[in-house]
């Protein structure tokens, strides 16, 4: 029997598994044996820059800082991270103006209880944070025309510091290529006419707009162009494992520092696809599987090694449901996904609507194999997604049995679908 651990919510399910399983597609991340501890891995990074003088060079003679921070949907160690950024700004300027712009993207802001889960009590009480919404119209600023055509608006915090920098981390990103780096800007930092324009029908559909994939990406070429345009110069992105620690840390300018990053990255977490009838996925775990629009990502691991037909097990505790109205109706109001996905399709770039990239991603995947969600959600919510219900693994097994309805059937496990990188 092989035992294969899978991360659910805030716990693990564990699962015995026969002849039926064919492999377990794993990043090399986790027998990567970090250097040194967490905030040294910081600190380090941050002491030899990458194309880039220290950021306490940089904070200098600077009146106002900005420093982008993810929100409460990305496990980013904010509690390392920040304080090591707040102290070198200061050692370079005493008196900087410092705030912390929360990069919300369109997700729902984030709360007081979530932000100190982040970055300590400390940080919150005593630091200026702001908390960016893309429908704030009187916080964002056009600042020009996105290669693709779309319009540049983003938070006027960040446009008028002195200094913007960021920190993040870098996985791979399902459709932008890799998370991370320029990616604080835009979605993160942007406003909704200007995500829509990114995210749109045409470029999720691009054969570049793929998991690992930067060069030609249109997607990526956006939020690069956006990153530099608002003058966002210095990041500190950050390499986790399972466990969400710092393995692995880089600094400096954020199309080369992140580059570095990317490459260690894929040096690790590739791997080859290993098709099977059945295939059981994750979001990693808290926090990336809140809800049903996270977990999309997971999803498209899976999609990339079962066979056509096949069964995809997506296990996300969703304790947040949906993640999204829109969403949601896309999925709920119409019965017909490939009319869905036609009507997608047929959009320019200047039409998208809310969450319709991810949308379409979930149906893509939902026209190439039957998907069951296990979670914490209620049944009726679930099968409204196209998906089919269950509560925990066995159950989830036993229903892929009963679709597939063979004597005999094969499974490939992903621990985390969003940690590995599927090479068909």
């Amino acid at each position: 029997m092989n035992e294969v651990i899978f991360p659910y919510g805030k716990t693990k399910v564990r699962y015995q598994f026969g002849e039926e399983l064919q492999g377990v597609l794993t990043s090399s991340i986790e027998e990567y044996c970090p250097s040194a501890s967490e905030k040294t891995l910081v600190e380090s990074a941050m002491k030899e820059p990458i194309g880039s003088p220290a950021l306490r060079e940089l904070a200098k003679d600077k009146k106002t800082v900005v420093i982008i921070a993810s929100d409460h949907t990305r496990p980013v160690p904010s509690k390392v991270i920040m304080p090591v950024m707040l102290r070198e700004i200061r050692e370079g300027n005493p008196d900087a103006d410092i705030t912390i712009l929360i990069a919300t993207g369109c997700h729902r802001g984030t709360t007081k209880e979530e932000l100190i889960g982040k970055f300590g009590e400390e940080i919150v009480a005593n630091e200026k944070i702001y908390i960016h919404n893309c429908d704030e119209r009187e916080k964002l600023i056009n600042i020009g025309t996105l290669p693709s055509g779309g319009v540049c608006e983003i938070n006027t915090i960040a446009y008028n510091a002195d200094l913007l920098v960021a920190e993040g981390f870098i996985e791979p990103h399902f459709f932008a290529g890799f998370s991370g780096g320029r990616k604080s800007v835009l979605p993160g930092i942007a406003g909704r006419t200007t995500v829509l324009a990114n995210h749109c029908s045409e470029f999720i559909n691009h054969e570049h707009a793929r998991t690992g994939i930067l060069e030609q990406n249109p997607i990526h070429q956006d939020m690069l162009w956006a990153a530099k345009t608002a003058k966002l110069a210095f990041v500190v992105n950050v390499v986790l494992n399972a466990e969400k620690e710092v393995i692995y840390a880089v600094a400096g300018d954020p199309e080369k520092a992140h580059k570095k990053g990317t490459d260690f990255l894929s040096s690790l977490c590739g791997s080859s696809a290993i098709p099977a009838d059945v295939v059981i996925s994750t979001n990693g775990g808290y926090p990336l599987d809140q809800n049903v629009y996270q977990a999309v990502k997971g999803m498209t691991a899976a999609e990339a090694t079962v066979k056509k037909d096949g069964v995809i097990i997506m296990l996300a505790a969703s304790g947040d449901g949906i993640g999204g109205d829109h969403f949601y109706h896309q999925l709920a109001d119409e019965p017909d996904i490939q009319k869905t996905m036609d009507l997608f399709l047929k959009r320019s770039r200047n039409e998208t609507v809310p969450d319709q990239w991810q949308s379409q991603i979930l149906i893509r995947i939902l026209m190439h194999a039957k998907v069951i969600y296990v979670s914490e959600m209620a049944d009726n919510l679930v099968e409204k997604m196209h998906m089919i219900p269950a509560h925990s693994l066995d159950e989830a097994i036993h229903k892929a049995k009963q679709i597939l309805n063979k004597e005999t059937f094969t499974v490939t496990a992903i621990p985390d679908g969003v940690a590995v990188m599927v090479r068909k």
